[in-house]
Order: C-alpha cells, then sequence, then structure tokens
C-alpha cells in the first residue's frame, strides 16, 4: 500500500489537468442573476471542477469597466461591459489562464480594455489571444506546469475588424492560418503541446458553421494541435478527431445568458490531462 500510494503521488507530480470553458460574458441575464443571488451564484453548482485544476482556463469576451456599474450591464444592449466587482466570479473559479480572442472586449473602448489587462496582471492571471497591440496578440502563452510544457495560442476568425489588436492598439489576435499553422509546428518541434482556441463563425445548431471553421480547425490539429478548440459557441457542438489531438467546434457557454433558451443552457467542461512529453 505504501509502495502504491508513492507510486499514484509520483504520477500525479507528473499530471497536468487543463480545464478548458466556453463562453464568459457577464453581461445581460447572467448580469441580472448575479444582481439577483450574488455575483458567486453562477459557479455554485461547479463543485471544483474548474478549480481543482491545474491550470483553468477562461475565455473571457467582455471587458470589466469601473464606469459599469450593475445595473447598466444588467440592460438588453449590444456594447458591453461588466463592472469590476464581478471579476470575483472568475477568482471563484479558479482563473488562471485568460482567452481574449472574443470580439466585444473593445465595447467600451481602449481604456476599458487596459483597465481589465491590469486587473487580471494583479491577480497573476496569464493572457493569450489579445493584447494591448497587435504582438502581444499574436505572442503565443507559454506554459509549464508538472513538467509539461503548454503553449496556448488563439485568434479571432470571425471580427468585426473593430474588435482586432493593430500595431499601436489593443484587442483580439485576427485569424493568420498559414502563421498560425506554422507557429504550431514549431511550438510542437520544440517540445510543446499547443493548445489553439479559436474566436470563429456563431450558429445557434450543434453543427459548427459550415466550409471555414471545420476545415481551419482540422488544418491546425493537423500541424500538432493537441487541442484545437472552439470559443465562440453558445450552444455545444460536436468533436473529432484530427492528427493526434482533440478538435471541439464550440464549447457552449460557461457564464453567459443560460437562461435565454434551453440550447444555451447545456456545455462542455474540458480537462484534458498531460503527461511530459506527450499528447493527452
Amino acid at each position: 500500500d505504501e509502495l502504491r500510494a508513492e507510486l499514484v503521488a509520483t504520477a500525479r507530480d507528473q499530471l497536468t489537468v487543463l480545464a478548458m470553458t466556453g463562453v464568459t460574458a457577464l453581461v445581460r441575464r447572467t448580469a441580472t442573476l448575479i444582481n439577483t443571488k450574488g455575483v458567486l451564484y453562477p459557479a455554485s453548482t461547479l463543485d471544483g471542477w474548474l478549480s481543482d485544476a491545474d491550470l483553468t482556463h477562461i475565455s473571457n469576451e467582455v471587458s470589466f469597466n469601473s464606469d459599469c456599474p450593475p445595473a447598466k450591464a444588467a440592460l438588453e444592449e449590444a456594447l458591453f461591459c461588466s463592472p469590476p466587482s464581478y471579476i470575483r466570479l472568475l477568482e471563484r473559479a479558479g482563473t488562471d489562464v485568460v482567452e481574449l480572442t472574443g470580439n466585444h472586449n473593445l465595447d467600451r473602448g481602449k481604456d476599458a480594455y487596459l483597465e481589465t489587462l491590469a486587473m487580471y496582471a494583479q491577480r497573476g492571471w496569464l493572457t493569450y489571444g489579445g493584447g494591448a497591440d497587435l504582438e502581444q496578440a499574436d505572442r503565443p502563452l507559454l506554459v509549464e506546469n508538472h513538467g509539461n510544457r503548454l503553449a496556448f495560442l488563439g485568434c479571432n476568425m470571425a471580427g468585426p475588424d473593430i474588435a482586432w489588436a493593430a500595431a499601436d492598439s489593443p484587442g483580439a489576435a485576427p485569424c493568420d492560418f498559414p502563421r498560425l499553422e506554422a507557429q504550431v509546428k514549431d511550438l510542437r518541434q520544440a517540445g510543446y503541446l499547443p493548445v489553439v482556441t479559436l474566436q470563429a463563425f456563431e450558429t445557434e445548431d450543434y453543427s459548427p458553421a459550415p466550409m471555414q471553421q471545420p476545415t481551419a480547425f482540422l488544418r491546425l490539429a493537423e500541424a500538432g494541435a493537441v487541442v484545437v478548440s472552439g470559443s465562440q459557441a453558445h450552444v455545444p457542438q460536436g468533436f473529432k478527431f484530427g492528427g493526434d489531438g482533440l478538435i471541439h467546434f464550440g464549447l457552449g457557454n460557461l457564464f453567459f445568458d443560460q437562461t435565454h433558451s434551453a440550447l444555451n443552457r447545456r456545455g462542455f467542461l474540458h480537462r484534458p490531462a498531460f503527461f511530459p512529453g506527450g499528447p493527452p
């Protein structure tokens, strides 16, 4: 029994569990729920599925803004913001890595975006798929955990153009697939396990958007990505395997408008496990 316990402990010390999630947007109906039941309420049934992981990924599509009180965040509007107090929900979820490929992070302008980046940095959270400028947005996030070397990459396929970063302004990384494929190949050859997440084209359906989405996801898996995941879907979508990686076209919502329809209430949480030197 002691030997078995020692072997289990040794194996666990070499294991990295990554919790991956779909859409988070702390606005609209989710904001209304938070204002009614408390900021931590949406995470009340997660029971450690996120916080117990070694690394927890959150795709937050809306920037925090000190000029955005809860009453405003709860309105039915197209330009989104979240009050800074709502970040406690992401703390409760155990956030480690924040994806910034979403198309609403610039809804309230550059100042709100940069304020949000500072809030993440203050908490030691890492970001990718967006940033203070295009160079930062395009840069892979390299993370080593328990001897596993992971590389996070992300981009926004769907736009709009105003959501994309530029040389001197913040935003999401626009998708340049030849460049992204080359990055994935180079990182895999360098011993990293690439995890790629995409803000793809939205469909209110279990099937992904035709043509562009399945083809793009498969290209990245065949280039060497061990996970290719869609962060855009408000409805859970299908998955397949390609190359030696998992392709999931859309995980559905984590924290966003689950009360809108029955379809929006379902979603996936991925927990791939990595050992040193190999795919999950």
